[in-house]
């Protein structure tokens, strides 16, 4: 995997010092875990993507060791097996970058590309990387569905795409026309809370991923 992911031209330099509260814990992690990626996660998939599924951001033991969206942790167990299930994920997922798969006709973001205290980021910290966020949308010339993982990549969302929140509210399976022509499907994350506690379930995910395959196919000219 390269250190810059497929669109490097969207990605916050490994040593970004936007945001004061993520530097210092990525200073004080790097003492403890000097052989983690420990820096802001690039994207990951296909640049040719229809599909962009949109996360809060990295977790502790997930992308901040790895530096893979959704790798190394158990939120990226149901990601990756419905994508896979869907055909987005060439090769066999196990958790490690070192598995070697690639995504077609898909790729992942981050609202946040660095990890956060507790999983919370700030509105600054959300607001600071949103630049990131909205240069690697607008990179992606086949994009058509945008996938949410929760309200705080929703909300990033809407924002970027001049859209009120007020009339775009968050909800699991909700679907959003944007003003530039893409549509935002809404999904809670699959965190191992969300998960474990069943306000995902499996069903539930696929559910959302089969919408988006039925959106793409119908919106193509």
């Amino acid at each position: 995997m390269s250190d810059h992911g497929p669109l490097p031209f969207a990605e916050a330099p490994k040593g970004c010092r936007r945001c004061p509260r993520l530097v210092g814990l990525r200073k004080s992690l790097r003492k403890d875990h000097p052989d983690w990626w420990n820096a802001p996660v690039p994207a990951f998939g296909d640049p040719d993507s229809w599909l962009a599924v949109v996360g809060l951001a990295p977790g502790k033991e997930g992308a901040h060791r790895t530096g893979r969206p959704f790798t190394g942790d158990a939120s990226g167990e149901m990601l990756f097996t419905t994508m896979t299930k869907y055909g987005f994920v060439d090769g066999q997922f196990a958790n490690d970058p070192a598995d070697g798969i690639t995504l077609k006709s898909a790729i992942i973001l981050n609202a946040v590309k660095c990890l956060p205290p507790e999983n919370k980021p700030t509105g600054a910290e959300i607001n600071n990387c949103r630049a990131y966020l909205a240069k690697a949308l607008d990179g992606l010339p086949n994009l058509k569905i945008i996938m949410a993982l929760g309200k705080i990549a929703h909300d990033s969302i809407i924002r970027l795409s001049g859209a009120r929140l007020a009339e775009h509210k968050f909800a699991h399976g909700a679907k959003h026309d944007l003003p530039d022509g893409t549509t935002l499907i809404d999904s809670y994350h699959c965190s191992r809370y969300n998960v474990n506690t069943g306000r995902l379930t499996v069903a539930m995910f696929e559910e959302v991923f089969k919408q988006a395959v039925y959106l793409s196919s119908t919106n193509r000219p």
